[in-house]
């Protein structure tokens, strides 16, 4: 798996919630008009779009995206997405790196909610993005201020051509209407609806990294702050995804060698009303949930004992001090 690159422009949602076009969640590329010169799938690859000069196939030059063929007729292409989860949309990313003499001039995105199966020829398509210019080579962010959840994306460009990477940020909905209030649910599982709040720095990677699935595969698959040259501490701050009881936290360090944070802290509070932006200067004085707790290096650390009973919370704050890096973090608890 290739570093991410941060793109200092970027949004942001595209560091604070899930890509609900992630095939490692569950994502698929279902169904696309043409993609005779690259491969549909090819567009949701959670890797960076690569550029590989002198490498071909049978149809011709090999693009690391979808690429349809020049359309000599009228109309213009389209794929169908079926996102990881049924979600909030944010915002997306549509991705013409390395394209350049072969991008669309244009593109927009429509979604759709379909409960069981895939689209039909009856399915309404709601527009979410309109017809947006596109240039070659670049990043094209889009925020969404639709509230309404979606399954499917369909992605239109106007007339052909091709796009690296389709990127959807948003909140996954998840129904917990009828699940058991014993059994411990992963509350900071980005999946399950958690989303990150902010944090003070994500120069090596973004903290939304840490509510992702499984363990981190490099050390490009986690959340790195920049070398603290001044007093204090990093920290990052957490929406769960229901209010619940913390009863056990896992803070997983794999492939941080050399700079692994030294110790970490929790502080966690019921929160009503208000907005994400005034969390940040509230959860400075949040009771403690775990106190400083020492860490090693590529190690999966559990804590169960050492944490306080402050009873149903919904927010967290992750500190680590002074600065570094860690994959992931898990929050088990039970719902309130």
């Amino acid at each position: 798996m290739a570093l991410p690159t941060l793109d200092p422009n970027a949004p942001d949602f595209t560091r604070r919630f899930v890509n609900l076009a992630d095939p490692r969640l569950g994502a698929q590329a279902l169904e696309a008009s043409d993609d005779f010169f690259a491969p549909k799938d090819r567009m949701l690859n959670p890797e960076p779009a690569v550029f590989i000069p002198g490498k071909y196939d049978e149809h011709g030059k090999w693009m690391d995206g979808w690429e349809t063929r020049r359309k000599r007729t009228t109309g213009y292409d389209w794929c169908i997405v079926k996102l990881a989860r049924p979600g909030v949309i944010k915002g997306l990313d549509i991705d013409t790196s390395h394209f350049t003499g072969n991008y669309p001039p244009a593109a927009s995105v429509e979604g759709a909610y379909v409960a069981d199966g895939a689209p039909t020829a009856a399915t309404q398509w709601t527009e979410i993005v309109p017809s947006t210019s596109l240039n070659g080579n670049s990043h094209h962010y889009a925020e969404v201020s639709s509230d309404r959840p979606y399954t499917h994306l369909r992605v239109n460009i106007y007339p052909d051509g091709g796009i690296a990477r389709l990127r959807v940020y948003g909140q996954p909905q998840v129904d917990w209407a009828g699940a058991s209030r014993t059994e411990l649910f992963d509350l900071a599982a980005m999946e399950n609806g958690a989303y990150l709040v902010g944090a003070n720095n994500q120069h090596f990677g973004t903290a939304s990294t840490l509510l992702m699935p499984g363990r981190g595969v490099n050390m490009g698959d986690g959340w790195e702050t920049r070398r603290r040259r001044e007093p204090g501490n990093d920290w990052a701050i957490i929406a769960l995804a229901q209010p619940g009881i913390i009863k056990k936290i896992e803070v997983d360090t794999a492939h941080f060698k050399g700079n692994y944070p030294d110790r970490c802290s929790f502080q966690a509070a019921r929160v009503v009303g208000g907005t994400d932006s005034s969390l940040v200067t509230q959860a400075m004085f949040w009771p403690v949930l775990v106190g400083e707790q020492k860490l090693q290096m590529d190690k999966q650390h559990y804590f169960e004992s050492e944490l306080a009973a402050l009873g149903p919370v919904t927010h967290v704050r992750f500190n680590i001090f002074p600065d570094g890096g860690v994959s992931r973090v898990r929050l088990w608890g039970t719902l309130a």
